[in-house]
């Protein structure tokens, strides 16, 4: 009897345990063993129709969803580098080339930025300088190399006799900042490279200074570091050029300017054997 009397109360206080927590509803006298392997498998039946293709899939589920924006078309295709290719060569001019990179869609990098980058200095100069892509100066004032970047460009360009107002042309190969500076994608370079290419005709310069070594390996088509392009002379096309540290590079590492001091004085007795200077 006093094991029985036990027992209820040991219930009594399990149940009383269990209210204390929350335990309010019984689910079932029988407790389920969930590592028991059934005996039967349930068979589900087979969908009789085909299945949907992926694409079909995709459309359904975005026509359902009010917060999936529309959808943009996707940059860096063979039909916009074609188009890209198109326009380019259609141009006769410097101005021509400028018109049909305004009116050129290909490219998403327009719709964030705030000006088109095109050039500056003398466009009959037989110097052309070019650098990758624009920066935030660039973007706010419309020019390649303004800011801190252009002033010193300008000081080092300046040391050997050169002038971009007077014979110095200087472009990018990019023509709109990405977005927060970061380093363009490849689509980005393959849409922009066909307007770079034309620029370069169209300009026909006696000597391509390449800023920095993301603009030298883009038109050199290496994959070579700056380290190892520069202090010699390239070759684009048949015209000579010569790729320098960028100034933002210099301002960053300033003991790096006696190398490029060297590359300088290269630069310049090279344009005075050819009779630009």
């Amino acid at each position: 009897m006093k094991e029985s009397m036990d027992a209820q109360a040991g219930l009594a206080e399990l149940l009383q345990w269990y209210a204390d927590i929350g335990v309010d509803e019984a689910i079932g006298d029988v407790p389920v063993d969930r590592t028991r392997v059934p005996e039967k498998a349930v068979v589900l039946p087979i969908a009789t129709t085909a299945p949907e293709s992926p694409a079909t899939i995709a459309r359904a589920t975005v026509s359902t969803s009010a917060s999936v924006p529309e959808a943009v078309p996707v940059t860096g295709t063979i039909e916009a580098v074609k188009e890209a290719k198109a326009l380019a060569a259609a141009a006769k001019t410097s101005e021509e080339l400028k018109a049909a990179l305004e009116k050129f869609q290909g490219l998403s990098l327009k719709r964030t930025a705030t000006h088109m980058v095109f050039a500056d200095g003398n466009p009959a100069a037989r110097v052309m300088v070019i650098g990758d892509a624009p920066g935030t100066d660039e973007d706010r004032a419309g020019i390649p190399f303004a800011g801190g970047n252009g002033q010193l460009l300008d000081k080092m360009l300046g040391a050997i006799g050169l002038k971009r107002e007077e014979n110095v042309y200087i472009t990018t190969i990019l023509n709109w900042r990405t977005p927060g500076n970061r380093a363009p994608t490849q689509a980005e370079i393959d849409l922009s490279l066909p307007f770079a290419q034309r620029h370069i005709e169209l300009v026909s310069p006696a000597v391509i200074i390449y800023i920095g070594g993301s603009a030298a390996k883009i038109l050199q088509q290496t994959g070579e570091p700056i380290s190892r392009l520069r202090g010699k002379w390239l070759e684009y096309n048949s015209i000579p050029a010569l790729a320098i540290f960028h100034p933002e590079y210099l301002l960053q590492n300033p003991a790096q300017k006696k190398v490029a001091w060297e590359d300088l004085q290269m630069l310049q007795a090279r344009l005075k054997e050819m009779g630009v200077l």
